[in-house]
């Protein structure tokens, strides 16, 4: 992880200057704020435009030091896209500059600190290698500031995000031989160190307990499934905030195997597992006083001699009998299961993250995830955190002719229509099969005849990865796991459910 640390220094002009040091010095600037005398020159002979998020670099404006100038593009995440370039362009200089580097925020507001060291740690966060010689990555980042006290708890903030963040896009990246259903427990144990409660339910207790869909998914694995619950007690009475995620450490479609060609990215499937439990550490970490739970539906999806089959008739632990209809729509199967803990839970919200369909990818490309739910006021709840923090969501229907299209003659409800299932001629092929998938999910987290619980179901498809060309995500980070989710989870409950009048019990000491 970066390294970052706030440096006091005067405003420009004092005898410090720009501080001592030989690592390459980046300028964030604003459209219309004047530049320093040293740079307006230059810049203006180079055309330099702020306003459209560039970098400019210039040799000899201090000494031998090289300097950049950030442009700042407007709106909500341009001071953090101005962190993202000058942690890009400083390591993009030859070693030792490379290594570390200077970002001159003077004059700038915290909240626009943070979003500097924010947009600079995305970027700059190595992700795993297993090379002989990793890829060089910027590890040290000063903040010039003028009080470094004022913009201490902003920075702290900041490094919980970017923990957070960043443990979500390790998991993500590990080859699916390094994080195996037990393996990503593993992982999960090392948060009790945070604070974080840790309980993992084995294959035992889940059939004991009836979890027949997330048992059925994970049998053709040699790897069992797992349950697992994070739990962030908070300092409230209130009731949890109940994560779910998917957590599909491979997919390889199951007995309706997928075509090779992409199948490597399946390691990824288990993206909302791990934006629910990076969400988790965040909190923590940031001693947040809401008490937030994750329940991770934890397996791989692999063909056997034990593989549940397309026509399979599962019960479910909620009691509800699902007809199979094809394998490779697994993850709704664990969600469901996952969702009836979660509900378990007298939780005061549910929400699911998962990377659940391809059909939200077409309909909403790589720019913004798909946002289904019960209830209005949760939903805008979540679009207005998306959007304040460059994770952005569309809201889409569950419609009574989604649920309608799930009638099994055989059993409660089938789980999706086959493959080609809308019919002879073009609508087989034009299945709306996120708005399916979110029908049946909705019910195990909201079934009919029970207390109405808030829920949000995320399909954060397009959006887990990036890949050259196709960005998802407010400015470009190196292609990999996006962390997607994490920081809107923290937004959220920072916004919803930390109202200070509930805060009931002394802050934990750091």
């Amino acid at each position: 992880m970066l390294k970052l640390r706030l440096v006091e220094l005067p405003a420009e002009g004092g005898k410090s200057g720009h501080g001592k040091g030989s690592a390459p010095l980046a300028l964030p600037v604003r459209p219309g704020v004047a530049l320093p005398e040293r740079y307006a020159a230059a810049a203006a002979a180079a055309g330099f435009d702020p306003a459209r998020g560039e970098a400019l670099r210039l040799d000899g404006a201090l000494g031998d030091r090289t300097a950049w100038l950030i442009g700042v593009a407007p709106g909500p995440t341009g001071m953090e896209a101005a962190g993202a370039l000058a942690a890009a362009a400083i390591a993009g200089e030859e070693p030792p500059g490379g290594r570390r580097g200077v970002i001159d925020a003077r004059g700038l507001p915290p909240a626009d600190v943070a979003a500097l060291a924010i947009g600079a740690g995305m970027r700059a966060h190595p992700l795993p290698h297993y090379g002989a010689t990793p890829p060089p990555a910027l590890r040290r980042l000063d903040l010039l500031v003028e009080d470094a006290a004022a913009h201490g708890p902003g920075l702290d903030r900041a490094r919980a995000l970017l923990r957070g963040a960043g443990l979500a896009r390790d998991l993500a990246a590990e080859p699916a031989n390094r994080l195996t259903p037990p393996l990503f427990v593993e992982r999960l144990w090392e948060l009790e160190a945070h604070g974080i409660e840790v309980t993992v339910h084995g294959r035992r207790w889940l059939e004991r307990h009836g979890y027949g869909g997330l048992l059925a998914v994970g049998r053709g694995s040699a790897h069992p499934p797992r349950l697992v619950e994070l739990r962030w007690p908070g300092r409230t009475e209130a009731p949890p905030v109940v994560l779910v995620g998917k957590g599909i450490t491979f997919d390889t479609g199951g007995v309706s195997i997928k075509g090779a060609a992409g199948m490597e990215a399946m390691k990824a499937d288990m993206a909302g597992a791990a934006a629910c439990a990076g969400a988790v550490l965040a909190l923590a970490l940031r001693d947040s006083p809401a008490p937030v739970t994750a329940v991770l539906a934890i397996a791989e999806n692999m063909t056997g001699a034990d593989s549940y089959r397309p026509g399979d008739v599962l019960r479910m632990a909620s009691g509800l009998m699902v007809e199979v209809m094809d394998t490779d729509a697994e993850g709704r199967l664990v969600l469901a299961d996952a969702l009836h803990r979660a509900r378990g839970l007298n939780p005061a919200a549910i929400l699911d993250l998962a990377t659940l369909t391809g059909s939200i990818i077409s309909a909403l490309g790589h720019h913004r995830a798909g946002l289904f739910g019960n209830d209005d006021a949760l939903r805008d709840a979540v679009m207005e955190a998306g959007e304040a923090v460059g994770e952005p969501l569309w809201p889409m229907p569950i419609g009574a002719r989604h649920r309608e299209d799930l009638t099994s003659d055989i059993a409660d409800l089938r789980h999706c229509l086959p493959p080609g299932g809308g019919g002879p001629g073009w609508a087989g092929k034009f299945l709306p099969d996120a708005c399916h998938a979110a029908a049946f999910l909705r019910d195990f987290a909201a079934p009919e005849g029970a207390p109405l619980i808030s829920w949000a179901h995320l399909d954060i498809a397009g959006m887990d990865l990036r890949e050259a060309g196709r960005e998802a995500g407010p400015y470009p980070l190196p292609p990999g796991p996006s962390g997607y989710g994490v920081r809107l989870l923290d937004r959220l409950v920072a916004d919803r459910f930390e109202g200070e009048a509930q805060w009931l019990r002394p802050a934990r000491p750091r």
